[in-house]
């Protein structure tokens, strides 16, 4: 699947396709950032998507990237499950929980929750 922007909830949302380009750096972010200009308010990203130095927070890779995302005014869904993630280390689960909390960043098991998210 392409990455394609549709309307969900009302709210327009590039959901990006499993087999798209990796996001492995600042540039890749901002490059889907700008994917969304003037047609999206959100990108919904596949956990597959993301390198896996995102999931090390020690990387920094992670604060880089939903940093631009809330520079831009843009909101992040990544959509998978990170439970793997989670369970191994307490950081990432604590910054999924407070991005959870919030309404600039999430983590979502599938589009429906964002859905939910967004109604």
């Amino acid at each position: 699947m392409a990455d394609v922007v549709t309307e969900r909830r009302g709210v327009p949302v590039l959901v990006c396709g499993e087999d798209g380009a990796r996001v492995s750096g600042v540039q890749d972010a901002l490059d889907l950032i700008g994917a969304t200009y003037l047609q999206a308010e959100v990108v919904a990203l596949p956990v597959a998507r993301l390198d896996e130095s995102f999931f090390a927070l020690r990387s920094g890779l992670a604060g880089e990237i939903m940093q631009k995302f809330v520079n831009y005014r843009v909101r992040l869904a990544v959509v998978g499950d990170v439970s793997a993630y989670t369970a191994a280390s307490t950081a990432f689960r604590d910054l999924v929980r407070e991005c959870n909390r919030g309404g600039r960043t999430w983590f979502v098991d599938d589009l429906e929750a964002l859905d939910a998210r967004l109604g």
